[in-house]
C-alpha cells in the first residue's frame, strides 16, 4: 500500500477487539516513530496495552470503545507545537494504516495518561492516535465542497486540485474542515486554518506533488 492508497483507505474507527498488535508491527511503527521524532525534534511515543486514556463513563459523543493501543503526540511546548503535531502525526498515523492498522485521531475525549508516557520539561502531551484492530473498517463521512476550501486566482490546475482532494480526507476535529488552500502566482500556495491541527498540509503535499509548489 503506497501512502495515496493509505490516505484513501483511512477512516475513523471507534471500535476496536482486543487482539493485540504483532510484534513485527509494533517494530517497524516504532522505527518510523524514531525517525519522526529525529526529524521533527517531537516526542511522539507508542502506549500499548493501555486502556485507561479511553475509560470515562462520562463522555457522551465520540468516545472510542475497546481501544489500548495508541500513539501519544508530545513535544516541546512552542507555538510550532500543534503544527508539528498534526503534520508528522498524520505521517505515523498512515504508515499505522499501511502496516494494517486500523486508527483514530483523538483531540479531547480521552484522559490524558502522564503516568506511562516521558513528558520531559518544557514539553507538552496535546493529542492522541488511537490504532489496533477495529471491529468495523470506519465510515467515511459527508465533505465540504471542494470550491469552498481550494481557492484560486486564475485556472487550478490538476495538481492543486488533487491536493485539496487529499486534505479532504485528512483527520479534523468532529469532521469540521476548517481550512482553506490559495493558490497565487500558478504554484505558490497559502495554507489557511480556523483553530484546527495542520495534518491537512502533510496530505496536501501528497496529492499535490511538493515538485509543483511551494508554500507561502
Amino acid at each position: 500500500m503506497d501512502t495515496l492508497e493509505a490516505i484513501e483507505k483511512r477512516h475513523s474507527v471507534r471500535d476496536y477487539d482486543d487482539k493485540p498488535i504483532g510484534k513485527d508491527t509494533v517494530d517497524k511503527l516504532q522505527n518510523v516513530i524514531d525517525d519522526l521524532n529525529s526529524e521533527s525534534g517531537l516526542h511522539i511515543q507508542l502506549v500499548l496495552d493501555e486502556p485507561e486514556a479511553f475509560s470515562e463513563e462520562h463522555l457522551s459523543y465520540g468516545r472510542i470503545h475497546g481501544a489500548k493501543n495508541y500513539i501519544a503526540l508530545i513535544g516541546p511546548d512552542d507555538q510550532e507545537l500543534e503544527e508539528k503535531c498534526g503534520f508528522y502525526g498524520e505521517k505515523a498515523l498512515l504508515e499505522a494504516v499501511k502496516l494494517g492498522l486500523d486508527t483514530c485521531w483523538v483531540g479531547s475525549t480521552y484522559k490524558k495518561m502522564t503516568s506511562v508516557v516521558d513528558i520531559k520539561k518544557g514539553e507538552r502531551f496535546l493529542l492522541i492516535i488511537a490504532i489496533g484492530c477495529g471491529v468495523n473498517d470506519g465510515e467515511s463521512h459527508k465533505s465540504k465542497s471542494l470550491d469552498d476550501t481550494i481557492i484560486s486566482e486564475g485556472e487550478r490546475p490538476d495538481w492543486f486540485i488533487k491536493g485539496g482532494e487529499a486534505a479532504f480526507l485528512a483527520p479534523t476535529a468532529m469532521n469540521q474542515q476548517k481550512f482553506q488552500f490559495v493558490l497565487h502566482d500558478g504554484n505558490k500556495v497559502e495554507a489557511k486554518t480556523y483553530r484546527a491541527y495542520f495534518c491537512k498540509t502533510d496530505l496536501f503535499e501528497v496529492g499535490a506533488g511538493k515538485d509543483n509548489f511551494e508554500w507561502i
